[in-house]
């Protein structure tokens, strides 16, 4: 017998296109919407930091930082999706419905039940001393104002690192390697991404890859990124504003006026619990409410959706 061969392909379409699609490699993909990403935060960011230098009173605050990283995520991971990987962007995991909006909202409980774990933990440790509440020393409307104004903020920070993270690194990663390996690489990235956050260390780092292993294990168990939306909201939210933790090393108005003393391995000192060992069996904790939840609805099909 003749032994045959598939033809070898081109060099260039074996370093540039995928060998099982006609489409990018992941890596490619991966690198030109990193690219986009930043032309879009450039062409957002340029005209705001100019404006700054020529009205001084004008201040890029947190909130508008935040406005220009949502179109810069948005239009790059979108694009990118459409035309680099060649798939809709509900199959990222944005499929519309009312499990959407449950999904988010049982996100952000769960990460509230967390909270209250890693607050009961530090306090019965002597880590917390309570000095009050915001509305002892403060107007009621200017305390009501801050609550929401830092919701709306956490809410767009979820969707933006979610998108990105959950969204187009890991699925891509996966695509090109396996689901293993996407959850690694994209947690390592969601890591090093915050070593640019106040008071952030190499502890810290690590603890934020570990959130993006419990983040990505929602959108595992869910196969929608609306559940680590809704965990990434509630996890800022509370953490910070709710109960006045330091929220990845950012200073955010605060509900709750505590002092976090004790062993900064442990409480993770001023980046907040992120970096400190607490946080280990917290993210159990919540893996175990994510486990319990998805299990729920393992069985429900739902008719409402709207999948284009």
């Amino acid at each position: 017998m003749i032994e045959t061969h598939p033809p070898q392909r081109p060099f260039l379409k074996r370093v540039f296109i995928s060998p099982h699609e006609n489409r990018l490699r992941s890596g490619w993909r991966l690198l030109i919407q990193t690219a986009l990403l930043i032309f879009f935060s450039i062409l957002f960011g340029l005209p705001l930091a100019l404006l700054g230098l020529v009205l001084p009173e004008f201040e890029l605050d947190l909130t508008i930082s935040q406005l220009v990283e949502t179109l810069a995520v948005t239009l790059s991971v979108f694009l990118a999706r459409w035309l680099l990987d060649r798939r809709s962007i509900v199959s990222l995991g944005l499929r519309l419905g009312w499990h959407a909006l449950r999904d988010i909202f049982v996100g952000i409980l769960l990460i509230f039940v967390v909270f209250v774990f890693v607050y009961a933990t530090m306090s019965l440790a002597g880590w917390i001393r309570f000095g009050g509440f915001a509305w002892q020393s403060t107007p009621l409307s200017q305390v009501a104002k801050e609550m929401l104004l830092a919701l709306l903020l956490f809410t767009v920070v979820g969707w933006n690192e979610e998108l990105l993270s959950r969204g187009y690194h890991l699925q891509t990663f996966a695509s090109g390697l396996n689901l293993k390996w996407g959850v690694i690489l994209s947690s390592a990235i969601f890591g090093l991404l915050h070593l640019g956050n106040p008071n952030a260390t190499w502890a810290s780092a690590a603890g934020i890859f570990f959130a993006g292993l419990f983040l990505a294990y929602g959108y595992i168990r869910s196969k929608q990124l609306w559940l680590p939306i809704g965990l990434h909201i509630g996890w800022n939210f509370f953490e910070g504003p709710v109960f006045g933790f330091p929220v990845s090393g950012l200073d955010t108005f605060r509900l709750t006026k505590i002092t976090v003393s004790g062993p900064e391995l442990w409480t993770g000192g001023a980046f907040g619990p992120e970096a400190g060992l607490v946080i280990l069996p917290a993210l159990a904790l919540g893996a175990i409410l994510i486990y319990l939840y998805t299990r729920l609805l393992s069985e429900e099909k739902p008719k409402d959706e709207i999948v284009s």
